[in-house]
């Protein structure tokens, strides 16, 4: 093999992404960040909490972070339904959920079918979208978790 070719084979690797539903729209994180899906339950409050942070779940004796991920994602509240999920993730050594509307699959992407992501204007939002692709027709957006939160965000996690 060439080393152009070489090349192209590893920039074409495939990835697993789980994909979930936000307001119609549907986005993708890496499977490898991915501990667990769970439907949702009950999350206690936390009194002075930032309010980015819904609560925290006890996950078998783990005490588990959730994060408003429609308000995050700029989107307004709902209802939490039976297809509601909490999507349990590891950020910078953190067990976090976040809160979904729901789960769909699991998917195989092309890295070549990433496009980079879309400058929108609005760097809060920009700063976690690592790109975009197209699933069936639809657009898929790729979400890079470890960006969801700022650094201050995380140090407020570990204090819970």
């Amino acid at each position: 093999m060439s080393d152009d070719a070489e090349l192209a084979a590893s920039n074409n690797e495939i990835s697993r992404w789980v994909t979930f539903e936000m307001d119609k729209e549907s986005y993708g994180i890496s499977v490898s960040q991915v501990h667990e899906v769970l439907r949702f339950t009950e999350i206690a409050p936390v009194p002075g909490a930032p309010s980015f942070i819904i609560g925290i779940i006890n996950l078998r004796g783990n005490v588990v972070t959730v994060i408003d991920t429609r308000s995050r994602f700029g989107l307004a509240p709902k209802e939490v339904s039976d297809s509601s999920r909490i999507i349990i993730n590891e950020i910078e050594g953190q067990q976090v959920g976040i809160l979904v509307d729901s789960v769909a699959e699991v998917v195989d992407i092309y890295s070549s079918d990433i496009e980079p992501a879309p400058n929108v204007g609005n760097e809060d939002t920009s700063r976690y979208i690592q790109g975009v692709t197209s699933l069936d027709g639809d657009l898929l957006i790729i979400i890079d978790l470890s960006k969801l939160l700022s650094e201050n965000e995380l140090t407020d996690l570990s204090l819970f």
